[in-house]
């Protein structure tokens, strides 16, 4: 496949969609804090108390609570618009993250830190959702897949450069700068993207004397999927956690982040590549061919005995990344109405979040307790564990999709909403 072949259908989505660059640049620089913010929590609060505890739980709460009310503010979105909403949000954004490094650099009261980390992660809407739910709303279903793995490369662009940067930032100059700039740029990019009302997807607000608009939650697909990101996000925070404790134990420490790199370049790789193809079957059926290969893939972690190895797996394993996050994302996007998108996008992202929460935790009790070799076990089996959700699921992930906005009925979890229109199908299924 010719870099021409690869690269052609990407400018053609840019160009179909008047402000898409604007647009996705501006979500690329409000997504850039992402890992900056909680790396860099721990860079300050460790560099202030020395404490490496202390800055996990501080930096644990920012993501913890930024999960749990990402879901809200996306929800608010859909019924207001991302231009009213987001002005609001990261003005609230700016104002805690300076207030919680003020905080720790002046010594509050520890109960502070928590406090204002908190309300700094909870002011971080997924930006990641706002982006793809306009490009839902400018591409039809085939060009939607292309527009999907591309924001999922940014994605991993964004992993790719953030890291490093706070990192240097914090070590070479002072750890206050490292978040503060994280925040900076969150703002700026926020701020930007709201601005850009035009390609802007349309408000659905809540009717007075309508029905009682259910949670997206609700929706099987979208529980189905947070339930199996639970999984996959914990694959990410565990490798994290056990690649830098196997390079330390190696004596190569920078070796690390090349590895780490390494497995993002891989995902990076597969998400251009997932993004021109046009594979056979139901959107469905995708999502659960991909599930399987990421299941498979991580199974060659038991392989690693050598830095060497670990690159090359590390690489063969990111190949598995992008596919199952784009063909999951897909296929939500093919199950909601779009007056709740957004949220679905949300909720999906937010169990992923919540996964590398908890993948990380379980990583670093596993290295302390066997050693990083043996804890790669941890990334493995999760991604095992993902599969199984995802095939688990199936019989419910292969019902005929719903038309976004059609007006019969689709079963959620509990009840019964508008559905399409019988033989129709959205996102390229059937």
């Amino acid at each position: 496949m010719s870099p021409r072949t690869v690269f052609s259908p990407y400018v053609q989505i840019f160009s179909a969609v008047p402000g898409a660059r604007a647009f996705s640049f501006a979500g690329w620089l409000a997504r850039l804090p992402m890992p900056i913010l909680g790396l860099g929590a721990v860079l300050l609060v460790a560099g202030e108390t020395g404490s490496y505890g202390l800055a996990g739980a501080v930096a644990g709460t920012l993501a913890l609570v930024g999960s749990l009310l990402s879901p809200q503010w996306a929800r608010a979105m859909d019924r207001r618009g991302q231009g009213v909403v987001l002005p609001l949000v990261f003005t609230g954004y700016l104002v805690f993250g300076i207030a919680f490094v003020a905080a720790v650099v002046l010594g509050a009261p520890t109960w502070a830190w928590f406090v204002l980390a908190g309300l700094t992660g909870g002011c971080g809407p997924n930006i990641g959702a706002l982006v793809r739910a306009r490009w839902a709303h400018a591409l039809d279903s085939e060009r939607r897949q292309t527009a999907f793995a591309f924001e999922s490369v940014v994605d991993e662009v964004v992993f790719v450069v953030g890291p490093p940067l706070v990192t240097f930032l914090a070590t070479l100059i002072n750890p206050p700068v490292g978040f503060l700039t994280g925040v900076v740029i969150g703002f700026a990019g926020g701020m930007w993207l709201s601005r850009l009302r035009t390609t802007e997807p349309p408000v659905h607000p809540v009717e007075v004397d309508g029905p009682r608009r259910r949670s997206a939650l609700r929706n099987a697909t979208v529980l189905l999927l947070g339930l199996a990101y639970l999984a996959v996000g914990a694959v990410f925070g565990a490798m994290d956690v056990v690649v830098v404790a196997y390079a330390e134990e190696e004596g190569a420490p920078a070796m690390a982040g090349v590895a780490l790199a390494v497995y993002a370049a891989g995902s990076l790789v597969a998400g251009l590549v997932y993004g021109v193809v046009r594979l056979p079957g139901s959107l469905a059926a995708r999502y659960l061919g991909c599930a399987a290969f990421f299941a498979v893939a991580a199974q060659l972690l038991f392989a690693v005995d050598s830095l060497v190895s670990l690159v090359a797996v590390g690489f063969l394993a990111g190949l598995a990344i992008a596919p199952v996050l784009v063909s999951g994302m897909s296929l939500v996007e093919s199950r909601v109405a779009r007056s709740a998108l957004t949220e679905a996008l949300t909720w999906v992202v937010t169990g992923l979040t919540l996964g590398v929460t908890a993948g990380s935790a379980l990583a670093g009790a596993a290295v302390d307790a066997w050693g990083a070799e043996t804890a790669f076990a941890v990334p493995a089996l999760s991604a095992a564990l993902a599969g199984l959700l995802a095939l688990a699921g199936a019989p419910l992930l292969r019902r005929p999709a719903p038309v976004p906005g059609a007006e019969v009925s689709v079963t959620v979890v509990g009840e019964q909403v508008p559905q399409p229109l019988p033989g129709l199908h959205a996102g390229g299924e059937g």
